[in-house]
């Protein structure tokens, strides 16, 4: 249940249908999602953060699927269900396979118990690393 109320299409403001419009477009739906009805109670955050995400998971470096199942394995890390869900929907849409699923499951919880170790031990990264990390 959200905290604040839906806006929903035809209760939507000009500024807010503009952006709900765009939304369809760019992503070749016939809906709103509900976390984009929640931000519409803020038509600029709600602006700001369509501009942002169509810019950061635009194709580039990454390619669309890369961009999703890193957004799912954050969303994973951070315990946002909804985001977990729309995310994995996302990266089911642009090619993952329960296979690859799987194994990013399996990457995340790995990740996730080495972070632990090294956090509460207080490993030093190794030089060598540090210069392999910088290197062009």
């Amino acid at each position: 249940m959200s905290l604040v109320k839906l806006i929903e299409e035809e209760d939507a403001s000009p500024e807010v249908k503009a952006v709900y419009d765009d939304i369809k477009a760019s992503r070749n739906v016939d809906w709103i999602n509900n976390f984009w009805k929640v931000l519409a109670n803020d038509p600029k955050n709600l602006r700001r953060t369509w501009e942002s995400i169509k810019e950061v998971m635009a194709p580039g470096a990454l390619d669309p699927l890369t961009k999703e199942l890193i957004y799912l394995a954050v969303s994973i890390s951070n315990s946002c269900d909804y985001c977990i869900v729309s995310h994995t929907a996302s990266a089911k849409k642009a090619g993952m396979t329960e296979a690859m699923r799987h194994e990013l499951l399996a990457v995340i919880g790995m990740a996730s118990e080495t972070n632990r170790m090294v956090t509460g031990l207080r490993v030093a990264p190794d030089e060598k690393l540090l210069i392999a990390a910088t290197a062009t």
